[in-house]
């Protein structure tokens, strides 16, 4: 009767937070279990020919400027889109999106604007990114 030897990669987390939310992924023989929108979860983390990435998944959301309507998000769950809405008596205001809120590129929205007579808004089709709106007076 011979023995072998039997050698494993290890693999290794060496820090990590206790958090809510969040839930767990399986593929195959492997099972990762996470927390959504972690603020401190850093770059990639990488082991032999794996790599995972954590930190917030794309968020659409608005943000609301002093003085302005009220800007309003709606989710529709059978598309999947969200429709950015505002009242339709905000005629000096331009809906205005931007990526990343630590830059001042805000742009106008360059979807077209649909109207009930009461409200105005535009549907977005979920980025694979951050996506930020705002109403703006020029």
């Amino acid at each position: 009767m011979a023995a072998f030897a039997l050698h494993a990669q290890q693999y290794s987390i060496n820090w990590f937070k206790v958090a809510g939310g969040g839930g767990t992924s399986t593929g195959g023989a492997y099972q990762v279990s996470g927390t959504i929108g972690q603020p401190d979860a850093g770059g990639a983390m990488t082991g032999g020919s794996y790599l995972l990435t954590g930190g917030f998944w794309s968020v659409i959301t608005v943000v609301q400027m002093p003085g302005a309507p009220l800007l309003t998000i709606t989710l529709n769950s059978q598309l999947p889109t969200v429709t950015v809405s505002w009242p339709a008596s905000a005629t000096n205001y331009v809906l205005q999106q931007n990526s990343d809120l630590t830059t001042a590129n805000w742009a106008p929205v360059g979807l077209p604007v649909s109207t009930n007579g009461a409200t105005l808004s535009v549907t977005i089709s979920p980025p694979a990114r951050n996506l930020f709106f705002r109403l703006n007076s020029p």
